[in-house]
């Protein structure tokens, strides 16, 4: 009889080969809805209308870190996209001093003007000065490429 009783204790001993992956699924299904609800809120910006030009794309620099762009809205508004006021409107004296604080933590960035295509190009010019004031160098225009005919 001790033998029997030795066979089964080994019988009820054996480890269970299955692994339960329903925590898995809920866990996964969870993440995948908070990722569904935050994607849309990651993109941020001003909204303005490019100007279309047939134009070469520049060639990109590797650099640190995200160039600084310069937006002027439909209205004439300018705003940045980094600095402590990211896409507010700002005026001439605070944006040439966001910009230089910007240009003194990383020297070199590269800079750019994103204009409304309905804006008064005396006011993309002004956008363009304020820049070189701030100390930025060469300073591009960012434009859209033309939409193709799908013919």
């Amino acid at each position: 009889m001790a033998a029997s009783s030795r066979r089964n204790s080994r019988r009820q001993r054996r480890p269970m080969s299955q692994i339960n992956v329903v925590p898995f699924i809920d866990v996964m299904l969870v993440l995948l809805i908070i990722f569904m609800i935050t994607a849309p809120m990651l993109q941020q910006g001003v909204e303005v209308d490019l100007p279309e030009a047939e134009a070469e794309a520049l060639e990109t620099e590797q650099r640190a870190g995200e160039p600084i762009v310069l937006t002027v809205t439909a209205a004439g508004a300018m705003s940045l996209n980094q600095g402590p006021l990211v896409n507010e409107p700002l005026a001439g004296p605070q944006l040439i001093g966001i910009v230089q604080d910007l240009l003194a933590e990383k020297p070199g960035t590269q800079t750019f003007v994103r204009g409304d295509r309905q804006v008064d190009y005396g006011r993309v010019m002004d956008a363009m000065v304020a820049l070189q004031r701030a100390g930025a160098g060469r300073v591009g225009l960012l434009t859209e490429p033309p939409a193709r005919d799908a013919n």
